[in-house]
């Protein structure tokens, strides 16, 4: 049996569980966690659950110059994240007596570790070494979450213990219809103008909007949500009207990001607003199982064979590839919105970087401002687990070649992606090895412009599954512009009449002129569509 695969079942590389002297009762539990290879103490995140599943317990730090943050948060008895994320400091966890599993976690590149300790009539302690699998930031990738609702205060610690270079809180989050965003804050705390580092390659930008609004006016009105990502200035304006949101935000280099595939307005806003971003993985993806499998389930595309529903509404694979399949589509009309991901961690049962996305800086040195420009470039990879990096040669004229690698510990089906057309691309790698694949796609643009991008899936030996998602490559062919399919224009299409239709005795005549103008870029797609 390989190492890794020892790792993947124990989870654990040289654990130690001994008792200490003590007296009194047996309540207690001192550990620590530290690097596998150098030994040095880690920032991570810990949950501790009785041996009956039915409990949770929450740490301390142990060092007075420590922190430990507690995350509580559930959706329903399946949907739980009870977690602490840890400062790289030993910790303390007041237990009663009876058994216990211990799981730790930090970020992607570090192997899941899990113990079981007993606490009877004296205290215990434990170490717990993570082993590392891979290093993107030695690559020159560095991972982010564009979607974050935590007090700012917080996010030093989680950053560090979940490996995450980049955070992008929501500092002000608006609900309701031509509110300005100061009156969404949610932060007491003064705004910092400034990124905010924990260590040197660990950021947290601090000034960002959330419109998602539920209300119009007075009355309860879903119309969506969009993002305003590393704004330099409190934004001054409601919503709508949508552009003029947008051109101010633009105006101030920050990026829009449209945070969710199946928001009402999402057809709408990404011509109009000129979205930046496309989140591939968003805040209904979690570690624990897939729950809002109706929520927004009248907006699916519901002929589309890829899309995968049960009686209970989209399955959690349906929901990706709902997600992907309306990508796919907005690419092929034009619309290049680059890959992002987020959690929403503080609002749902999510850690921060479950979903992440990971940025190509190459050998440039790591700064927030490097990292969102070539975020928006589209120098991005976006996973919920394992590892897809690449590179892009254009040396010759109308072709592009991809390069691409992907490392799992697990077994992993890879899948090439054509104008939205997904094949499976012959790779497998084999379950318990790290293994890093090397491949090459060619797109190659003869007859018309084209684009490509690289997907694969990792099976869990729980029987779920993770995935990564390279950004698109496209290929330019001077006059001779890619054509989407028709019955991707006519999805388009449909929702931006049903969303007209919906809202017309809700919006003014002004704000529905921003939907029919949408309503008009998709209809002229149809005209050369195929």
């Amino acid at each position: 049996m390989s190492l890794v695969r020892l790792l993947m079942i124990v989870g654990l590389a040289g654990c130690f569980v001994s008792e200490w002297s003590g007296s009194g009762h047996a309540a207690s539990l001192q550990g620590e966690i530290r690097d596998a290879d150098s030994g040095r103490l880690l920032p991570a995140r810990l949950y501790i659950q009785s041996a009956d599943g039915a409990k949770w317990f929450f740490a301390k730090s142990a060092d007075p110059k420590g922190s430990a943050i507690v995350y509580d948060k559930a959706r329903d008895q399946k949907s739980v994240e009870k977690h602490t994320t840890l400062s790289a400091h030993p910790f303390l966890a007041e237990l009663p007596p009876g058994k216990y599993t211990l799981t730790i976690e930090r970020g992607k590149e570090y192997l899941t570790a899990t113990q079981e300790v007993e606490i009877n009539d004296k205290p215990a302690a434990v170490t717990i070494k993570l082993k590392r699998w891979i290093n993107m930031a030695e690559r020159g990738w560095y991972s982010g979450d564009t979607h974050v609702h935590r007090p700012i205060a917080e996010l030093s610690n989680v950053a560090l213990a979940e490996d995450l270079n980049m955070v992008y809180p929501m500092s002000q989050w608006v609900t309701v219809t031509h509110t300005l965003p100061e009156k969404g804050r949610v932060d007491p705390q003064p705004i910092p103008t400034e990124p905010i580092f924990a260590d040197p390659t660990h950021a947290i930008v601090p000034r960002n909007t959330e419109y998602e609004i539920f209300s119009v006016g007075q009355k309860r009105h879903t119309l969506g949500a969009v993002l305003i990502l590393g704004q330099k200035e409190p934004l001054k304006i409601g919503i709508p009207p949508l552009k003029a949101v947008a051109e101010e935000a633009h105006k101030q280099g920050a990026l829009l990001d449209l945070e969710k595939h199946s928001w009402a307005w999402t057809p709408i806003i990404a011509p109009v607003m000129k979205a930046d971003l496309y989140p591939l993985s968003n805040n209904h993806i979690w570690r624990t199982e897939f729950a809002f499998k109706s929520w927004t389930i009248e907006n699916n595309w519901r002929d589309n064979p890829r899309i995968e529903t049960d009686k209970e509404g989209f399955t959690e694979l349906g929901w990706l590839h709902f997600g992907w399949e309306q990508y796919y589509a907005m690419l092929n009309c034009g619309l290049r919105m680059r890959p992002t991901a987020g959690t929403a961690n503080g609002v749902h049962p999510v850690p921060a970087g479950f979903s992440r996305v990971y940025v190509d800086l190459g050998k440039e040195q790591f700064t927030p401002e490097l990292w969102q420009k070539r975020l928006n470039e589209g120098r991005s990879v976006v996973t919920t687990g394992p590892m897809l990096w690449f590179t892009v040669d254009r040396s010759v004229p109308n072709v592009a070649k991809i390069r691409y690698w992907i490392s799992s510990p697990y077994r992993v089906r890879i899948e090439r992606i054509l104008n939205g057309v997904a094949t499976f691309d012959g790779t497998m790698t084999h379950g318990g090895t790290l293994v890093a694949v090397s491949q090459e796609l060619h797109i190659i643009g003869g007859d018309e412009s084209c684009w490509g991008a690289i997907r694969c899936w990792e099976e869990l030996p729980n029987g779920r599954f993770r995935f990564a998602h390279t950004a698109p490559v496209f290929v330019d062919v001077p006059n001779k512009p890619l054509q989407p399919r028709r019955d991707q224009v006519r999805y388009l299409i449909q929702r931006c009449e049903e969303e007209i239709a919906r809202n017309k005795d809700v919006l003014s005549d002004a704000e529905l002129a921003e939907y029919r103008e949408a309503l008009e870029f998709y209809r002229s797609k149809l005209e050369t569509a195929r």
